[in-house]
């Protein structure tokens, strides 16, 4: 899959019955986005974006709040001066999805 594939697929609803994504897998879907990184567990994906202040953080912010809405995959976000901390991954897995891939590829257009 090449890169900005992902950003056009849609996340679909997923159940504690969707399997978890494999290391290969894993590795495979992270090559395509944009300097995201997976935690040690392999449950989650994050990247750390740097803005200039709080307030373009803060904006940054609600515009991922709309797009989860709108995909109805939502991530985890820690926000302060100058960065946003995105986190996804599968709530319903604890772990990671093709939503999760998606999500990020997605976040990174905007």
């Amino acid at each position: 899959m090449e890169k900005n594939k992902l950003s056009k697929e849609k996340c679909e609803p997923c159940s504690g019955n969707t399997p978890k994504l494999s290391f290969e897998e894993i590795s495979k879907f992270l090559s395509e986005l944009n300097e995201w990184t997976v935690n040690d567990n392999q449950e989650m994906i994050f990247k750390k974006f740097k803005f200039s202040n709080f307030n373009n953080a803060l904006k940054f912010t609600n515009r991922i709040g709309d797009l989860a809405d709108k995909e109805g995959h939502h991530p985890d976000i820690s926000i302060g001066w100058g960065y946003c901390l995105v986190m996804v991954h599968t709530h319903a897995i604890k772990g990671l999805s093709i939503n999760d891939f998606i999500l990020a590829s997605k976040i990174d257009l905007l």
